[in-house]
């Protein structure tokens, strides 16, 4: 990545400060069952928290950023008035204050206060202050983080990572391992920021003290009292978001790196859709429309995202400009989606993005003048993700024929990029919990009204690993890479976890994506020529 002299260095000195500051804020006893589970139940109760200063061992995180605004988040262990300072530099020398919300129970003591007219392209160092609300002198120990604003100067490049996908399958936090030690190796990557594809919860998945692994071993998980079965309460809705802060791998990450966060199934149950009603003894709450309107509400307080309100609702699709050489389109192909069905109705009109959301993505992509638009989606274009016997679950359904179902939606969507010359576009997910790059070709398509392009996949974070399932041929896929476990369900200490990076180069516009495991590897890299509607395969 082309960047300014000395960027790298200097951004990496400066996190350091911030990764200590966090660091110091741990959870008493994460690093072991029985202690964890005691400190996250008092962390968990802040109405019966002990009297003092205001403290928040769940650490920051910043989301949202853009080239002047930002978004900061924490959460308070008792009613607490957030304040958030900025500066250029560590000391806070010349600090601008921003005074943010009153914290208390009716959004389970979190907060986000969002900052505006910062400087394009610089390093934010910011800390929180959380003061009594009855007495403002009173306040706790200031946790400290840091950004950086996307920049208005090409030149400068850009780098991110994503993946999805965490404490599924049962597979939580783990003392033996380290806890969730890809969020370690992320961070040293240094990106611009993060985009997590979806699935941060597994809300349907409980987390049991321990399991035994195939070869006899124990996985040992921290547990608390809100994983220990599936959410349907609101309350054990924040607690299956607050269980990841326990791990202090991700708050060091927070405080550090921004977040462009989507969601997808599991932040409320595996593989729903509107309107279904469940056949599941484990839920008293039948009505899924209920447990995900309390489910976004949660993750609505526990993320900082500037389209969900408390005072408007919103929606979690949008776009993220980051400067003139990226665009990133948020997708939700849950919220709006039909039932998951056979899916070859020959007609489809909703289909898995909705008709409101279709239009937008259509007039943001013509209407970006950047040189990349990255299309998040939380969900898979020609891979084959089954629902059942008889039913599926993304946009393919295994016909390699002309678009039926959900496909048809997406058939529209490539036609209208292609005829418009929606130059750049490129498309990330996660979901399948294996890491592949697929090449899509009207050469090699049933329908063919479209210009080439990529989609590459990486995930889990930390789940468990399942086999490859097959490509779909109506767009055309091939798949030049692929690394997947040949047994479902294989757990993060037998099997790698995965994550992607993207490099966008300042002087040459250049797009390389490398899909890396957790130990950094990389194990496969494409780079991409910028200004083309269409790109070559492999």
């Amino acid at each position: 990545m082309a960047q300014g002299p000395g960027r790298a260095v200097n951004r990496r000195s400066l996190l350091h400060g911030a990764a200590a500051g966090t660091a110091a804020l741990a959870l008493p006893g994460v690093a072991g069952v029985t202690e964890a589970r005691a400190a996250s139940r008092v962390a968990d109760a802040p109405a019966l928290a002990r009297a003092g200063r205001p403290g928040a061992p769940w650490g920051v995180q910043a989301g949202d950023v853009t080239a002047s605004s930002g978004l900061v988040w924490v959460r308070s262990d008792r009613p607490a008035r957030m304040i958030v300072q900025t500066a250029a530099t560590e000391s806070f020398r010349n600090a601008r204050t921003w005074h943010g919300p009153l914290l208390g129970p009716g959004t389970d003591f979190t907060g986000t206060t969002a900052l505006h007219g910062l400087p394009s392209g610089e390093q934010i160092h910011y800390r929180v202050v959380l003061a009594d609300p009855h007495d403002h002198r009173r306040t706790g120990e200031p946790v400290t983080g840091t950004f950086r604003t996307a920049s208005d100067r090409r030149r400068d490049g850009v780098r991110f990572t994503w993946s999805g996908d965490l404490a599924g399958q049962g597979w939580g936090i783990n003392p033996d391992l380290g806890g969730y030690r890809i969020y370690e190796e992320m961070r040293r990557r240094d990106p611009d920021f993060f985009l997590c594809s979806g699935d941060n919860i597994y809300a349907d998945n409980p987390i049991e003290a321990s399991v035994r692994l195939p070869d006899g071993r124990i996985w040992r998980n921290v547990t608390t009292e809100e994983k220990s079965k599936v959410a349907e309460t609101l309350a054990e809705y924040r607690g299956a978001f607050r269980y990841n802060l326990l791990d202090a791998n991700l708050r060091r990450f927070n405080a550090q790196v921004p977040t462009i966060i989507q969601w997808d199934d599991h932040e409320v149950r595996n593989n729903w859709y509107p309107g279904q009603i469940l056949d599941d003894a484990r839920y008293t709450e039948k009505n899924v429309d209920v447990l995900a309107a309390r489910s976004l509400r949660a993750f609505r307080e526990y993320f900082p995202i500037r389209t969900l309100r408390s005072d408007r609702g919103g929606r979690v699709y949008r776009v993220l400009r980051h400067g003139p050489l990226l665009d990133v389109f948020v997708l939700d192909m849950r919220t709006y989606r039909n039932a998951n069905s056979p899916n070859r109705q020959p007609d489809d009109r909703q289909g898995i993005l909705g008709a409101e959301q279709l239009a937008w993505l259509k007039r943001s992509l013509a209407r970006s003048r950047a040189v990349w638009k990255v299309i998040a989606a939380d969900l898979p274009l020609g891979l084959v993700v089954a629902d059942g016997k008889t039913d599926f679950e993304a946009v393919a359904q295994g016909d390699p024929g002309a678009p039926l179902g959900r496909e048809l939606q997406i058939a529209e969507l490539l036609r209208f990029i292609k005829h418009r010359r929606v130059t750049g576009t490129v498309w990330l997910t996660t979901d399948v919990h294996y890491t592949s790059a697929q090449h899509y070709d009207p050469s090699r398509a049933a329908f063919k009204d479209f210009a080439p392009f990529w989609e590459f996949v990486s995930g889990p974070l930390n789940a468990g690993g399942f086999p490859a399932v097959p490509l779909d041929g109506t767009f055309g896929p091939a798949q030049p890479f692929v690394k997947a476990p040949q047994r479902a369900n294989v757990s993060p200490a037998e099997n790698p976890q995965f994550f992607g990076e993207v490099d966008i180069d300042g002087d040459s516009g250049e797009l390389t994506v490398r899909l890396r495991q957790d130990d950094g590897q990389v194990l496969f890299r494409k780079v991409l020529q910028p200004g083309r509607v269409g790109q070559p395969g492999s």
